[in-house]
């Protein structure tokens, strides 16, 4: 009998826990500077009547197919889940207090699993302290401050994935403390400081505690105001900016003692290398036309190259050089926008006979079906690679993408 009773109050119980809680009647899009994904739409969310918490929940899927040629290989075909992401953010107990995490579970995000090496799904997660609209404190492992493109969602991409350079130069996640300082004004001149304090180990980095950090800065100037829907996080003038905006912004890291090739990124080094990154963009949009610039570079405090103590002929080394990224494209009122793109990578003189530098230009259509959050794209990619001892290698891809989110 007291069992029977137990299981009524518990059933009657829950039945008032479900109807506590309701779908948002306000905004549930929780914009932050730390975490800039592309939103067409508000996601699926949930808060209870008494505001002391807020749960939304996205998804992403990107699926590819690639017909691959490459100087001297036979032609190839790869199809793929490219992305598969799962998002979640909110507040608990206060809208000051925010949280957010990402996941990924496609094996080009999670990566080769190796013994001993923690499993890369876990992309952010991050607790946030917004005590007004110009202050983002964080405290947790997301994305740093660093390049444009890095710093937008890979699902705001005009193309079908980011640049040669964004792949050896960005800065990428790291777990740490972030300062946001956001100065953002409709039609005058806003401005925005950044700053982060982070481990320089990359993400899910467990076992490899040392002596050194990461101190990393940015500053952005926008002189004509902010650009509509946040467009400073997503490529291409989807919102057909009716007066034109301009975007420049310049970061720069020090990464102490970092132990990986690309610092946040890439395998160990033999030995540790202090590396120091600059991150230049610039950024133009008006009435459907779209022109970006940026500059990386990747320096270190010692010879790039690193050797194995115990055997000299094993060796590895940190990725230096610089490179140059230039994006043009026009999208047309009916959402079909024509992309090229231009982008030199010159490696460091430590590692010239090891490495090639790299030319390649992209031309891509997109048709917008949903803005960013459902699109088609097409793109044909030509890599020149040109090597110390003047040979080069003449490499293409034709690729075809569609993204689909909430």
């Amino acid at each position: 009998m007291k069992k029977i009773i137990f299981l009524s109050l518990l059933i009657c119980t829950t039945m008032q826990a479900q109807v506590t809680i309701e779908q948002s009647k306000h905004d549930n899009d929780i914009k932050l500077s730390t975490l800039p994904y592309y939103s067409f739409g508000k996601g699926i969310g949930i808060t209870s009547p008494d505001s002391l918490f807020q749960f939304n929940i996205r998804f992403r899927l990107q699926n590819r197919a690639t017909y691959i040629k490459n100087d001297g290989e036979r032609a190839a075909y790869d199809g793929q889940i490219r992305r598969l992401r799962l998002r979640f953010d909110g507040y608990v107990g206060n809208p000051k207090f925010l949280y957010a995490i990402q996941l990924s579970f496609a094996p080009g995000d999670v990566g080769e699993i190796k013994e001993g090496e923690n499993i890369n799904i876990i992309r952010d997660a991050v607790i946030f302290y917004r005590p007004n609209k110009h202050w983002n404190i964080s405290f947790g492992q997301t994305k740093l401050p660093g390049n444009r493109q890095r710093v937008n969602s890979s699902g705001g991409l005009q193309l079908t994935d980011r640049t040669i350079n964004n792949a050896k130069f960005t800065i990428d996640r790291d777990f740490g403390f972030q300062f946001h300082n956001m100065n953002e004004f409709k039609d005058k001149f806003s401005y925005n400081f950044k700053g982060a304090v982070s481990t320089g180990e990359g993400r899910n980095v467990t076992g490899k505690s040392d002596d050194g950090v990461a101190v990393t800065g940015k500053i952005e100037l926008l002189p004509f105001g902010a650009f509509a829907k946040d467009g400073t996080y997503f490529e291409g003038d989807v919102m057909r900016e009716p007066k034109p905006k301009l975007m420049l912004s310049g970061a720069f890291q020090q990464n102490n003692h970092a132990r990986r090739t690309q610092g946040q990124l890439g395998n160990d080094l033999f030995e540790q290398r202090t590396m120091k990154s600059v991150l230049l963009d610039a950024m133009l949009k008006y009435r459907g036309f779209a022109a970006m610039m940026s500059y990386m570079s990747r320096t270190t405090n010692e010879n790039a190259v690193t050797f194995n103590p115990d055997d000299l002929t094993e060796s590895n080394y940190a990725y230096v050089g610089n490179g140059f990224d230039y994006q043009l494209s026009y999208n047309l009122k009916s959402n079909y926008e024509f992309i090229g793109r231009y982008s030199t990578q010159n490696v460091g003189d430590d590692i010239q006979a090891i490495v090639p530098n790299t030319r390649e230009i992209s031309f891509g259509v997109t048709k917008y079906i949903w803005e960013h959050a459902f699109k088609v794209q097409t793109e044909i990619n030509f890599d020149k690679l040109q090597y110390d001892n003047g040979t080069t290698k003449n490499n293409w891809y034709l690729r075809f993408q569609v993204e689909i989110g909430i």
